[in-house]
């Protein structure tokens, strides 16, 4: 049995955390914290969870934590993270943080993104890219762990078997992304209000979202050459779920001829609990992925050209859930445990 501390409880991410922990046989939740203006019960926050757990969410008081609890979650905004991982792991804490504070190598590129300097370069170099399908070996050792952004893990998932054989043009690469509105955190501005998102669909930061660089971050690692994809988010009038669709070309080398795609893709992750490939030219919706851990990919092939779809649950296996789930590889639980 290990003890796990929450920092950053109030968000969405901080809420679907405390709802898992609660299920795990191996876990329990030993303290909970957020900015606040006053100590509040946890249960008064979300009353879904009255009965199940008494906590008082305050201030984060480090030092109290780390005296109680193994592992640490940082629910966090990006460019909080920073300021507090270091103290957790001084104190020998595991931390796993679901910001992008430890996700991007080059401090150049988090600081043109996140319009902040990065304030711990040491610990940046130790951390573990938490997405277990391609990092399990690492994740199992890791102190720290940068648990991958949302539309990151639909769309690398979505292309990582292609990319490890060199079977697409890398060049090629579009990635047609929507999400639900809680991806964006708990925000009170104009443009996350009910009336403006209800009965509309945009598309934002053409290019320019900073999950872009995370994203050719990996996907270099895997092909390795320099990937610069086209990418494109949108924003759904739902609460929850992400779908990706990648369009891409095929390679004119001759092992990418004569490949049954879906085949290669049910090899690639044929050990992966939480991957669901589906038969040719079936696609998935966000609806089978709701509320779950599971990320299901569909394939369509043809002469020049494949189109990948995989849908997710951004507060799930793009938050949360994946955050468990590197919590379980970590202390050798069952990597399901909680999930199912």
């Amino acid at each position: 049995m290990i003890n796990a501390a929450i920092i950053g409880a109030r968000g969405y991410t901080g809420e679907e955390l405390i709802d898992i922990l609660l299920r795990h046989p191996d876990v329990r939740i030993k303290s909970v914290s957020a900015k606040t203006e006053k100590p509040q019960g946890i249960s008064g926050i979300f009353p879904r969870f009255k009965g199940r757990i008494d906590l008082v969410c305050g201030q984060p008081d480090v030092k109290k934590i780390a005296s109680s609890c193994d592992v640490v979650f940082l629910a966090l905004p990006h460019t909080v993270s920073m300021e507090i991982a270091p103290a957790l792991l001084k104190l020998g804490k595991k931390v796993i943080d679901l910001s992008a504070d430890y996700r991007l190598r080059d401090t150049k590129i988090y600081e043109k993104f996140y319009n902040v300097r990065h304030k711990d370069k040491l610990h940046l170099a130790e951390a573990v890219y938490g997405l277990p399908e391609l990092y399990r070996a690492k994740i199992k050792s890791a102190r720290l762990i940068a648990n991958p952004g949302c539309y990151p893990t639909a769309s690398i998932l979505a292309l990582a078997p292609l990319l490890a054989f060199d079977l697409v043009e890398a060049g090629s690469i579009i990635i047609d992304a929507k999400s639900g509105v809680s991806g964006a955190g708990k925000k009170s501005a104009e443009g996350f209000l009910f009336s403006e998102i209800n009965e509309d669909f945009k598309a934002y930061k053409v290019n320019a979202h900073q999950h872009s660089p995370e994203i050719n971050q990996e996907l270099s690692k895997l092909s390795g050459k320099k990937i610069n994809v086209t990418f494109v988010p949108h924003l759904l009038p739902l609460n929850r779920g992400i779908l990706c669709t990648v369009y891409v070309r095929k390679s004119k080398k001759p092992q990418s001829k004569g490949q049954n795609l879906t085949a290669l893709y049910k090899k690639f992750y044929k050990n992966e609990p939480f991957m669901r490939i589906r038969e040719e030219e079936d696609f998935p919706r966000i609806k089978d992925v709701a509320r779950t851990n599971f990320c299901d990919i569909g394939i369509k092939e043809s002469a020049d050209s494949v189109i990948i779809i995989a849908a997710i649950d951004n507060l799930l296996k793009g938050a949360s859930g994946q955050a468990v789930q590197n919590m379980n590889i970590m202390y050798k639980f069952p990597e399901q445990a909680a999930l199912l």
